[in-house]
C-alpha cells in the first residue's frame, strides 16, 4: 500500500503548518513558483530541489524528506505476529479508510475500532470468526470514522460506545483512566487531538505469546505524514510526541489511512518530528 500522504501533500501540509506561502517555499527549495505547485498537486519533481533550505524553511526534516522523495515506505507488517487482529479497507467519497477488529481468542469478546465506510466486511468477519462485538472505539468523530456506525450499532444494538465526542451521552466518553477488557486483552486510550477536538488513540495491549502493543491512533498519525491540523498543527504534533512516541519502539501503529507502520520507524522516518 502507498503512503496515505505523498511527497507533495506532506509539503503542502507542512506549508500550512509554518504559514509559508507557495513563492516562499519555491525559493527555498530553488526551483519555481509553477514548480512548486506541480511537486505539492503530484508529489513528484523533475530536477533535484534544495531540501536542506526547503526542510528549514518549512519546519521540517529534510533529511526524512528527502527519504520519502526517494521512495520510503515502512516495513510490511506480518499480521499473524496478532492473530487476533484483522485490518480492514473501505472505500467512499473518493478516499480510503481503515477500521480495525481485534478479540481474544478463548472467549470470542471483540471490539470494533472505527468503521469506515462500509459495515459489510466488519460483519463478515464477526460472524466468520464466531465473535461476540462487545466494544466500539471511535478514534474521532469524522464522517469518514463513523459512516458504518449505524449499520454497526443496528446488528449490535448492545454494544458499549467509547468516544471523545463532547456532544456523546457520559456513559460513552472515554475517561483517562479506563481498562477495558476483551478477554486477555486489556483497552487503554490516550487524548491524541489536533487533527480533531475528539482525538484519541487506542492502545491495546496484553497480547498472547508477547506481541507488541497496538497502537489505533486515527488521523492523529499517519506512516510519513500526520493528519491535518485542523484544530492545531502544534498540538497535533505535541500530542503525538507525548502519547504515540512515549510507547515502547516496537508498538505496531495502525492509522485512520494508509499503511501500518511502528513507533520506532516514524520516530526515524517521519519529516514532521
Amino acid at each position: 500500500m502507498n503512503l496515505e500522504d505523498h511527497l507533495g501533500d506532506i509539503l503542502r501540509k507542512a506549508r500550512g503548518m509554518s504559514k509559508v506561502s507557495l513563492e516562499e517555499a519555491a525559493a527555498a527549495a530553488g526551483i519555481s513558483a509553477a514548480e512548486m505547485s506541480a511537486w505539492e498537486d503530484t508529489g513528484t519533481i523533475g530536477k533535484q530541489p534544495n531540501f536542506g533550505a526547503l526542510g528549514a524553511r518549512l519546519g521540517v526534516d529534510a533529511t526524512k524528506l528527502e527519504a520519502i522523495a526517494k521512495g520510503w515506505q515502512p516495513a510490511d507488517k506480518d499480521l499473524g505476529t496478532w492473530r487476533e487482529l484483522r485490518w480492514l479497507v473501505s472505500q467512499g467519497e473518493g478516499m480510503s479508510v481503515n477500521c480495525y477488529l481485534a478479540w481474544d481468542e478463548v472467549s470470542r469478546e471483540a471490539a470494533l475500532f472505527d468503521t469506515g465506510f462500509d459495515a459489510a466486511p466488519i460483519l463478515d468477519v464477526i460472524r466468520e470468526n464466531q465473535l461476540q462485538l462487545r466494544h466500539i472505539f471511535i478514534t474521532h468523530s469524522h464522517q469518514d470514522h463513523v459512516a458504518a456506525l449505524p449499520a454497526i450499532r443496528e446488528q449490535f444494538p448492545k454494544t458499549r460506545l467509547h468516544t471523545s465526542a463532547r456532544n456523546a451521552p457520559v456513559d460513552q466518553r472515554n475517561r483517562a483512566n479506563d481498562f477495558i477488557h476483551l478477554g486477555s486483552l486489556r483497552v487503554t486510550n490516550r487524548d491524541t487531538p489536533g487533527h480533531a477536538e475528539d482525538g484519541t488513540t487506542y492502545i491495546i495491549g496484553t497480547w498472547p505469546d508477547d506481541a507488541p502493543h497496538v497502537a489505533i491512533v486515527g488521523d492523529a498519525l499517519f506512516a510519513g505524514s500526520i493528519g491535518r491540523g485542523n484544530q492545531s498543527w502544534e498540538l497535533a504534533r505535541q500530542k503525538v510526541r507525548e502519547q504515540i512516541f512515549t510507547l515502547p519502539p516496537d508498538t505496531l501503529v495502525c492509522p485512520g489511512h494508509g499503511p501500518l507502520t511502528t513507533v520506532a520507524e516514524e520516530k526515524a522516518h517521519n519529516p514532521f518530528f
